[in-house]
């Protein structure tokens, strides 16, 4: 939401203020009225802005989100760049995201309601950099399953992982837990070595297929018939 009669700074100010009580003191401190009057404008400029407090609680989620996001992309970028090991990268990437839903747990309660997630810019570009990742570990033959699934097991470990260790008293907390869950899913997706003999024919046909959408050389048509073929022989067990 926008308004020619709000300067772009004061937004920003606004949504800054906002995100400093909801990650020191919890969603609770975030008021019109303390945040207005922190942020040094009046009451009626947030309700312009974001129409209630739900919208600016909308509005700090997605600006965080941001900015950490943007974080993650750059380094998947740099990673690809200069050929990093895909799947130390991965798990660098997994250890990073329990730390900020860890330390951001009211920021995590946002992000965690389905109906916030799915009109979410930075959630959904969220995505786009772990399917980036993922896609790398395809790409050098080590993964074992379709990359939407790989996608989907590390992102519903993560997400349960930080909700079941801000569920537990501090004193109570396995530090172990995040570690344990992400080997259990590697072993869920992974190979034991590029092409490996047991799953050979599946691995080989999931990182061409990391790889499919960029042959120049076919055509769209013929670029969509491989995919199609390659989502066959990766989705269908073979006939014994």
């Amino acid at each position: 939401m926008t308004d020619p009669t709000v300067p772009a700074d004061t937004r920003t100010r606004i949504v800054e203020v906002a995100a400093r009580f909801l990650r020191e003191e919890g969603p609770g401190a975030v008021t019109t009225r303390g945040v207005a009057q922190a942020a040094g404008v009046q009451a009626p400029a947030i309700y312009r802005l974001f129409g209630d407090k739900d919208g600016l609680l909308e509005a700090v989620a997605e600006h965080v989100m941001s900015s950490f996001v943007a974080a993650k992309a750059s380094t998947v970028a740099a990673a690809a760049e200069a050929d990093l090991d895909p799947v130390e990268e991965l798990g660098d990437g997994w250890r990073r995201q329990i730390e900020f839903g860890l330390e951001n747990p009211a920021l995590f309660a946002l992000l965690s309601d389905p109906r916030r997630v799915a009109g979410s810019p930075a959630a959904r570009l969220g995505v786009e950099v772990l399917a980036a990742r993922v896609r790398r570990v395809a790409a050098a033959g080590r993964l074992a399953v379709p990359e939407v699934r790989a996608v989907g097991l590390i992102q519903a470990g993560g997400v349960g992982v930080v909700t079941t260790i801000l569920a537990t008293p501090p004193a109570e907390r396995d530090p172990g837990l995040a570690d344990a869950v992400f080997e259990g899913v590697l072993a869920q997706i992974l190979t034991d070595a590029p092409a490996a003999a047991r799953s050979g024919h599946v691995a080989a046909a999931v990182a061409f297929r990391a790889v499919a959408p960029d042959l120049e050389q076919l055509s769209g048509a013929e670029r969509r018939l491989l995919r199609e073929w390659l989502d066959r022989i990766i989705s269908e067990p073979p006939a014994r």
